[in-house]
């Protein structure tokens, strides 16, 4: 791994899981790690009960953007985790690759993003710890 280590977050739409991530691993780690997200068919914005979810958590989502997943994007992250974007990801030798099985928020009110979040923010959480040690 790089001296700073580069995460690859990816979801269908790169619209829920994969920028709750991001914003997550960004907030909490701060420059210590450099964050990407992507979905392997992005929406055209991020989902609006997500950008509620994240701001009750101090962490604002609404300027991001969804992004197409690219080659180059993950041939530059040292750890790729997919959240449900199946056999769509490239593999590449000397890559990590996580896959965390999570809800998709797609259509789901706050209430339903809540615990989605939470789920991720103690995935973000380990995973800094483990980054960082």
């Amino acid at each position: 791994m790089s001296q700073k280590p580069s995460v690859l977050f990816v979801c269908v739409h790169n619209a829920g899981r994969s920028q709750m991530a991001a914003a997550y691993l960004t907030h909490l780690a701060g420059e210590r790690v450099e964050v990407r997200s992507a979905g392997s068919a992005p929406a055209d914005a991020v989902n609006p009960a997500v950008v509620e979810a994240m701001a009750e958590e101090g962490i604002d989502v609404s300027a991001e953007v969804p992004k197409v997943l690219t080659v180059d994007a993950v041939q530059a992250s040292d750890v790729v985790i997919t959240m449900g974007c199946g056999d769509t990801c490239p593999v590449f030798p000397g890559k990590r690759y996580l896959d965390w099985t999570l809800d998709d928020p797609a259509g789901q009110g706050v209430a339903a993003v809540r615990p989605i979040r939470d789920e991720i923010r103690k995935r973000i959480e380990g995973l800094i710890a483990e980054l960082l040690r």
